[in-house]
């Protein structure tokens, strides 16, 4: 019987299975998807949201605890547990010399995300280099890894884990039987329901058009985060956080695939120009803050559009400014011709740009600061990087909702575990997606979740390895945890 069996294939679960090794302890990570599209969300990512009080190779300047606290504090509304978010900040300033061991490497950002050199440390490779360094590390440490082994069931007894099932399945054209998996102690780290379409469309339901949301959201991340395993625990009557509406949501490209678009299909220009509805009228402050703190709350505003669908449109000052998007943009010499591109109502688009245009107070424009461009008289306004569109060619890109992660979750505390009634389980731990909402309420900040899956992925891998007797003692201090 192995030690401590991992459920789950991306970056939690790869934190939590390599520090329940290195304490000593025999590991089997079970991960749903075949070898090639291992890593689940992980593999789509690109950065880590650090703290550092000074400057730390390819971070400059200082990003403190509570700088940090404060900007995840605004972006989830004050819906956030802040001991355990204080647990997260605090290892992301620790954690990196350990990932180094284990084969990442980091870079500066690429022109286009300068803006975010202060607070977050990019993967060279991106979040495919990640998960494959880990990987191999798992591997060379002893790890048993299994692929194409969803967990379709979790066997308890008092609230204390006995077993996993693998359901049946097809595995290149051969018929793979249920298996039952004991081990003595477990973390459970695999994702969220995203990829759900039925769970989706029940969060949702039907909005007061008559429309059904979720129907037109496209999964920029893995399609094999179907959230059984969280139903399960759900069933099995696991403490639960979070609201299943909730999720890390972008606004990306419509032309995006429905699964795996991963980061090349979000539209980064949105703060440079304006973005209106499939009605021509836009609906929404697009300067309100630097990008990175409200990239994240876009997909849920066009979730509540006509179609949930929306446009953003810039004009050639903005070109060279953000990172270009996977598919190029409809590009027109003028504003008339590229309503009747997108199938925009041309008049009342005009209107809309035109009034824009009107109410632009152009100060000194600078994407890199709060500036002062902003408007005046304009409903809703624009506070920050406003100025007229009127430099052909201009550019409109298509958006519609695309979601990450969803956030309802099991709940947890500082020793990751898994809790029933309010008591914690001896042997079943959480990390990673499972538990994020515990952190994150609502809302969402460039690198944030990496920060949460590492720290809380590190912290079940120790915990269920000293559950079992391997390493500290089961009772870590907080301040432990925050160097993990």
């Amino acid at each position: 019987m192995v030690d401590v069996l991992v459920i789950g294939g991306g970056n939690a679960a790869l934190c939590a299975a390599l520090m329940a090794r290195e304490a000593g302890a025999s590991v089997m990570l079970l991960e749903s998807s075949p070898k090639v599209w291992r890593g689940g969300n992980s593999q789509h990512t690109r950065n880590l949201r650090c703290m550092h009080d000074a400057p730390q190779d390819v971070l400059v300047g200082a990003y403190p605890e509570e700088e940090y606290w404060q900007d995840l504090l605004k972006v989830t509304g004050g819906i956030t547990n802040e001991k355990l978010a204080r647990i997260a900040i605090r290892a992301s300033s620790s954690c990196r010399d350990w990932m180094r061991s284990h084969g990442v490497h980091f870079q500066p950002p690429l022109s286009g995300a300068l803006h975010v050199a202060r607070t977050n440390a990019f993967f060279m490779g991106g979040g495919k280099a990640l998960v494959n360094a880990y990987f191999r590390s798992a591997e060379r440490l002893g790890v048993k890894i299994r692929y194409n082994a969803q967990v379709t069931d979790i066997e308890l007894q008092d609230g204390k884990f006995v077993a996993a099932h693998i359901g049946e399945r097809e595995v290149d054209g051969r018929h793979l039987p249920a298996e039952r998996v004991e081990a003595r102690s477990c973390v459970l780290a695999a994702g969220g329901f995203e990829s759900n379409r039925e769970w989706l469309r029940e969060a949702w339901g039907q909005n007061e058009r008559g429309e059904w949301p979720s129907d037109n959201f496209l999964i920029r991340g893995t399609r094999f985060n179907t959230g059984v395993l969280l139903r399960r625990m759900q069933d099995l009557g696991a403490d639960i956080i979070g609201d299943p509406t909730q999720a890390h949501m972008v606004a990306i490209d419509a032309r995006a695939p429905l699964y795996d678009g991963g980061i090349c299909t979000r539209i980064d220009c949105v703060s440079l120009g304006v973005v209106v509805n499939h009605d021509g009228e836009r609906f929404y402050d697009e300067g309100e803050d630097f990008w990175p703190k409200r990239y994240a709350i876009w997909g849920r505003l066009v979730a509540g559009q006509p179609n949930q669908k929306a446009y953003s449109i810039i004009d050639q000052q903005a070109i060279g400014r953000f990172m270009p998007p996977v598919f190029p943009g409809a590009k027109a010499n003028s504003l008339q011709e590229l309503a009747r591109l997108l199938d925009l109502p041309e008049a009342q688009f005009m209107q809309t740009i035109e009034s824009y245009n009107r109410a632009c107070q152009v100060g000194t424009f600078d994407h890199t600061a709060l500036d002062d461009c902003h408007t005046e008289g304009l409903t809703p306004a624009k506070t920050h990087w406003a100025r007229p569109l009127v430099k052909p060619p201009f550019y409109g890109y298509p958006l519609k909702p695309g979601v990450t992660f969803t956030y309802l979750g099991l709940a947890t505390d500082e020793t990751a575990a898994v809790h029933f009634k309010g008591r914690a389980s001896p042997n079943l731990f959480v990390a990673g997606e499972m538990m994020a909402g515990n952190v994150l309420g609502k809302g969402y900040t460039a690198g944030i979740g990496m920060a949460i899956g590492t720290a809380f992925g590190r912290i079940a891998g120790v915990q269920a390895a000293a559950s079992v007797g391997f390493g500290p003692s089961t009772v870590i201090s907080e301040s432990r945890h925050a160097t993990v």
